[in-house]
């Protein structure tokens, strides 16, 4: 992608024009923000200090389900209460004693002594963007601050790992909440752009323009290094030296075999792509492990529409098996090679949904419980955490709150949640605000 300032790009030395060094290097990490990797790599080495110690989840693998997944038809289905609240759909038993499960979540239900799935997550807020702030922030919503988003958080105290982006968003970013808030756009997601179960999926800005082949992209690097020299003798800032090495990691992303085969999914073999589903919920979820297994820290990824206001029965019928196929092949997946122990699986949707079924087969709003499944990174195995009473309205033991969340989430990735990061005008902030890690849901 090339970025025009003014005038023209020349890549022959002798058609050389004075342009900035921003002007020759433009990968899309944070493309809508007008940012370059490079100001990517330079501002977190600005900003942060000497990364915390790693926890047991050296990855996170946030599975969004956007627009309200009803707890009923998921995670907690009341197979003992009125029809008029436990709606038309069948539980099934797990592997968790006395745990049920919705009947499209079968596969998932047969792994369920390997996850741990919380009941009794509550907060305040039944408007879509506020409990979307909520699920991934652990912060309620202020008019006064936008608070950092997980991913954010973990780019900015640990940074990249082997040249690859520390935060990156399957298909794109699902909200300005999922972003760096205060922190700097430094932290913002790397999206993808596009869909890996589309035909020709390329991931936006890891290869190189048209017309652009490796002999010029070799070329452009010679000029930068010839722009280089120009500002250190005129500027002789005592950062040039050290800012070099953030563009040349930027070169490295997008001239690197190695990492933009990262992202590659058709390297994957048939066979584990027809086991995961070659649909948007499966391709989505086998990236997000070929992206942790090569070293990308944070991966958040929707699925689905599930502000189901009618018809909920055939909504879920519709997206669910997908997602059970999917999400049970990533924990088998991940469980074949290792990584389970160390990548923090986590499934969210913003709230739940009311405990009666509506005059049109639906369910509306209900933030007052809902449920959150775990899994993998430091969480214990075969588990359920908190319940909510016998119609799915309330809590009825170990109401969990987004802080209590977060802090927890943050423990097993080894950040401290009561660390301060800077808002604007040097005010401290704590990564999570009143808060405790809920040490019962760890292994």
């Amino acid at each position: 992608m090339q970025r025009k300032i003014t005038g023209t790009w020349h890549d022959d030395p002798a058609h050389f024009r004075p342009a900035s060094r921003r002007d020759f290097l433009f990968v899309g990490l944070a493309g809508g923000l007008g940012l370059t990797l490079a100001d990517l790599f330079r501002l977190q080495a600005a900003e942060g200090k000497a990364p915390p110690k790693e926890g047991k989840a050296k990855s996170l693998i946030h599975i969004f389900m956007p627009g309200g997944m009803a707890h009923q038809e998921s995670f907690d289905p009341k197979p003992f209460a009125p029809i008029e609240y436990r709606g038309e759909m069948t539980p099934i038993k797990t592997k968790i004693e006395g745990v049920y499960f919705n009947e499209c979540l079968k596969q998932t239900a047969d792994l369920a002594d390997k996850i741990t799935v919380c009941r009794s997550m509550t907060h305040g807020e039944a408007a879509h963007e506020r409990g979307t702030h909520n699920m991934f922030t652990g912060y309620r919503p202020s008019p006064a601050l936008q608070y950092p988003s997980f991913g954010s958080v973990v780019s900015h105290e640990f940074g990249p790992r082997n040249n690859l982006p520390p935060y990156v968003c399957i298909p794109s970013q699902p909200s300005t909440y999922a972003g760096p808030g205060y922190l700097s756009s430094a932290f913002a997601p790397f999206s993808l752009g596009s869909d890996p179960a589309n035909p020709g999926f390329t991931v936006q800005d890891l290869t190189l323009p048209g017309g652009v082949d490796e002999k010029r992209f070799t070329t452009r690097k010679s000029m930068l290094e010839a722009v280089n020299d120009h500002f250190a003798a005129k500027e002789k800032a005592d950062g040039l030296e050290a800012m070099d090495t953030f563009y040349q990691r930027a070169f490295n992303l997008i001239s690197s075999q190695k990492a933009r085969e990262a992202f590659n999914i058709n390297a994957e073999p048939a066979k584990l792509r027809d086991e995961y589903g070659r649909d948007a919920a499966g391709q989505r979820l086998l990236l997000s492990r070929r992206l942790v297994e090569a070293g990308v820290r944070f991966v958040s990824l929707t699925y689905g529409g599930w502000d189901l206001h009618g018809n909920i029965k055939g909504g879920t019928q519709g997206q669910l098996p997908q997602f059970d196929q999917g999400f049970a092949a990533l924990i088998r997946d991940l469980d074949r090679r290792g990584l389970l122990d160390s990548t923090l699986l986590m499934i969210s949707s913003e709230f739940g949904r009311t405990p009666k079924i509506n005059a049109t087969a639906g369910r509306d709003h209900w933030p007052k419980v809902f449920s959150v499944v775990l899994a993998g990174g430091g969480i214990k195995k075969g588990f359920a955490y908190g319940k909510s009473d016998a119609t799915a309205t309330e809590p009825e033991e170990d109401a969990l709150t987004v802080e209590d969340l977060a802090a927890t989430i943050y423990q097993c990735l080894g950040i401290d949640h009561t660390k301060k990061l800077l808002a604007p005008g040097n005010r401290p902030i704590d990564i999570v605000r009143e808060a405790k890690v809920r040490k019962e849901l760890l292994a």
